[in-house]
């Protein structure tokens, strides 16, 4: 049953939440359906964010909801050595610490909490939260999901298999969707606990549940996709990783995000009053462009089309997301595979003023000779951060990265170490390590499997204790690729003019966000301007960014056009190696990708570019 604001509870609390429904109603808070749209704010974007987010939303202004997201896929690595050291653990402590915070003041203002920080122990997270419930003299209704850890299972679905066999996985979790957190919504829940869903379903399951929608209304529930996928990061959507920074008054500590969703999917995005950061079109198309691919976003309650987003200003702060469609899921659900792949160190040498490159070679040569048994991986990398006539010895100085791998923690450890710190007084001129190398550790890597979805068990275990098994959506569809969209016709000079270009960074005129994806990473850009998306969408070819980007020049590249975004995204495919675990590059979760590239120069037509083009931004 759809709970709506009409409703209310026997308990000390019922007289604040009745007068918060009528203000909100006071507020003309009711959607184009005619229920109440549903608030929905988010408090984590990540294990690790910041600690008093949770009391920050709760006291900053009215919600229906506060969900949590703290899983990545280096987070259920992390988890699940956790769960290897005590089986009683494997969710997130700081969660739990939050909770003891925070879960009186949510019960006292009607706050239903969902959140997905159960990691790989969903069950031992509920039981933690009940005992914190009880001392406190708290009567919350708990309730989790599971069915998502299927790494007793490996092997009979095959998951063993699809990725190195030499490395089985440590952990193997299916990435649910939003049904099971509806059960136990309706079911009362004051606090819905997860393991791996997917992000946005935290936001979707609220939702669902408030407005009764059916499984098979994909339009409503990729609506609810969309900006779940927009708050689910947290502070990303009110200021943060945002390449035009400067032009928020006030980042000093960004407000966290709030989705007002309606009865028909389409949501406004919108943060508490007097919080910092900002709420604008492009801090919202910067979330949208994190971490996706094409016009296809899969998940496994529906597949929302990437491509049919639109956004428009609804006034300070506010801004909507409508016209989202969607799509019957796919009938494989992804699993997060990571396992432990070795051991890996690392030794960074400074290397100061003249002839650089000449003592980075003599470091490599003398590496290469001291190591006894080389490792099974061994990389250089040379930062040319030094400047010719540099007014301090930092400025002067370049540094040169040796990352080695292997099975074996003595190869990676001692022998490695000792090699390096032995060069000191023996090798160039001038030498120096950041800092002595360590003894090596552990490193895994992420491999993305698939099942079908009748294969996944995925159960709802209510306040009570009642178990309820979800069943798999009744409609499935098979991804396939979006069709090109036609696209407009590029900038072009009039008849008798000749084109006038200036050479300037790409961040002149455009924005851009990255991340990760396993191994591969995405950069979304978009332009502000129609003129500016004429010639974005002709100029900026996978070739021109893998000139643009010398890292992606022998890597796979694909290009998905965005037009009502005015976004390209390209998903460059190994660049992060076997993932973030790994720590492949300089970058490991490609945060940085898409400021290198904005730095990158290019040819742009003058009349695009603005007068304040040395500021880097509109």
């Amino acid at each position: 049953m759809a709970r709506h604001c009409t409703g209310f509870r026997w308990s000390a609390r019922f007289g604040p939440r009745r007068k918060r429904c009528a203000d909100r109603r006071a507020r003309g808070g009711r959607g184009r359906g005619g229920a109440v749209s549903v608030r929905i704010g988010n408090c984590s974007g990540f294990y690790g964010d910041r600690y008093s987010a949770m009391r920050e939303m709760l006291e900053g202004g009215d919600l229906d909801y506060l969900t949590g997201d703290y899983l990545a896929e280096l987070t259920m690595l992390i988890l699940g050595r956790d769960r290897m050291k005590d089986p009683s653990r494997g969710y997130a402590k700081t969660f739990l610490r939050q909770a003891e915070d925070c879960l009186g003041l949510a019960l006292d203002r009607g706050v239903k909490i969902v959140t997905n920080a159960g990691g790989v122990n969903p069950a031992g997270l509920s039981d933690a939260l009940r005992e914190v419930a009880d001392r406190l003299g708290l009567s919350a209704r708990i309730a989790h999901v599971e069915g998502d850890d299927l790494i007793a299972r490996a092997a009979e679905l095959g998951l063993d298999r699809q990725g190195d066999p030499a490395t089985p996985p440590l952990t193997a979790n299916a990435y649910l969707g939003a049904w099971g957190i509806v059960e136990c919504l309706n079911a009362g829940a004051d606090v819905v606990v997860t393991g791996r869903v997917t992000d946005a379903s935290v936001i979707v399951g609220p939702a669902a549940a408030h407005f009764g929608w059916a499984r098979d209304e994909f339009d409503k529930l990729a609506g609810a996709v969309v900006a779940g996928h927009v708050i689910e990061c947290g502070t990303q959507a009110t200021g943060g990783n945002y390449s035009w920074f400067t032009e928020i008054p006030d980042l000093t500590r960004p407000g966290f995000p709030i989705a007002e969703i309606d009865a028909d999917g389409s949501s406004v995005i919108t943060k508490h009053a007097g919080t910092g950061g900002a709420v604008t079109v492009d801090t919202v198309t910067a979330q949208l462009l994190y971490e996706i691919t094409g016009g296809r976003y899969a998940g496994p309650d529906v597949t929302a089309r990437m491509d049919s987003i639109r956004v428009s200003d609804d006034g300070p702060d506010r801004v909507r997301i409508s016209g989202v469609t969607g799509e019957a899921p796919p009938p494989q659900y992804k699993v997060s595979l990571n396992a432990l792949a070795g051991f890996r160190n690392e030794a960074t040498f400074v290397l100061t003023g003249l002839d650089i490159e000449a003592k980075a070679e003599l470091v490599r040569q003398q590496m290469d000779s001291w190591l006894g048994r080389k490792p099974r991986e061994l990389e250089w990398t040379l930062a040319r951060t030094d400047h010719p006539d540099a007014d301090t010895e930092e400025a002067a100085s370049a540094l040169l990265r040796c990352t080695v791998r292997d099975t074996d923690p003595d190869v990676v450890g001692r022998a490695f170490s000792s090699a390096a710190v032995e060069l000191a007084l023996a090798s160039y001129p001038g030498f120096t390590l950041t800092a002595p190398p360590s003894n090596g550790q552990p490193y895994a890597v992420f491999t993305p499997g698939y099942v079908d979805a009748d294969q996944v068990p995925h159960v709802a275990v209510l306040p009570d204790g009642t178990r309820v098994d979800i069943a798999v959506s009744p409609q499935t569809r098979a991804l396939e690729d979006v069709p090109e969209p036609t696209l407009p016709e590029p900038t072009a000079p009039a008849p008798s003019t000749p084109s006038e270009t200036v050479t300037v960074p790409l961040g002149t005129i455009a924005a851009a966000r990255s991340g990760d994806k396993g191994g591969n990473a995405n950069v979304g850009v978009w332009v502000r301007t129609d003129e500016q998306w004429r010639w974005l969408v002709d100029a900026l070819t996978v070739d021109e960014v893998k000139r643009m980007l010398p890292e992606a020049k022998e890597l796979d590249v694909v290009r998905h056009v965005l037009p009502n975004l005015r976004a390209v995204n390209f998903v460059i495919e190994g660049i992060l190696g076997r993932g973030v675990a790994s720590q492949a590059r300089f970058d490991p979760q490609a945060k940085g990708l898409g400021e290198w590239l904005r730095s990158r120069h290019i040819e742009i037509p003058a009349d695009l570019v603005p007068l304040s083009a040395e500021e880097g931004h509109v």
